[in-house]
């Protein structure tokens, strides 16, 4: 239809495998160089150039220059969410269709979608907050309830400076490893960061895999009431 965005012209950019790999490799919000770009898309340097190109033209991805280096990063929130919905489609349909990865126990256990947490840690800390009624959500979107803007504030969040912008502020993600809700929006962010900060979890070297730590392991029982092992 004229004046709307073409999806078969987004759905040809991700459809290629080279460029399928490139964005994967930033779904965890990290920011990588063109080099490391074209090792994750197995293709040369060259070609990766031109794939890079057309995603930036299509604000699939951003760049970034920091001195001497270029940075490559998904463009917002949305890319991700796209990517992750992708993923929870494939892997209802046919085995040739379904998505493949290495490290498949660890990324069930614990990984980043975006820039929040997913996997069975996502899920258990999202089942946890509606559990206690500090979050309701919807398929709609999602909201803070009082006792919860008090028990964000205890973990160290304030609700009220946080997601002030075109970002959803509080929202389900559909886990496509376990085929239900996690936490996304600002609030999933700040969540994540939040674990970070406190040394409950740290990122592990495959790409996008959380570990829990002893730490967290504990903070996550005494808090949250889940009960996770430390990774390896």
């Amino acid at each position: 239809m004229f004046g709307t965005p073409s999806i078969s012209e987004v759905a040809a950019l991700v459809g290629n495998p080279a460029r399928a790999n490139v964005l994967m490799a930033l779904l965890d919000g990290r920011a990588l160089t063109a080099g490391e770009l074209a090792y994750a898309a197995g293709v040369s340097p060259q070609t990766t150039s031109g794939h890079l190109a057309k995603m930036i033209d299509a604000r699939l991805l951003v760049l970034a220059k920091q001195g001497r280096h270029s940075y490559y990063r998904l463009a917002s929130p949305l890319v991700g969410r796209m990517l992750e919905g992708l993923m929870a489609v494939a892997v209802d349909g046919p085995p040739r269709y379904q998505p493949m990865w290495r490290g498949a126990d660890e990324l069930r256990m614990a990984r980043t979608c975006y820039d929040h947490l997913a996997g069975r840690l996502g899920v258990a800390l999202a089942d946890a907050l509606t559990a206690r009624d500090y979050v309701v959500l919807t398929e709609d979107g999602g909201m803070v309830t009082p006792p919860g803007e008090e028990f964000f504030l205890g973990f160290g969040i304030d609700v009220h400076h946080i997601g002030h912008g075109r970002r959803a502020f509080c929202r389900p993600c559909l886990d496509w490893s376990e085929r239900r809700p996690h936490l996304a929006g600002a609030l999933g962010a700040a969540v994540a960061a939040r674990c970070f900060d406190l040394g409950w979890i740290s990122h592990a070297r495959e790409p996008r895999v959380v570990k829990i730590l002893p730490k967290g392991a504990r903070g996550l029982a005494d808090l949250f009431g889940i009960e996770l092992q430390p990774s390896r």
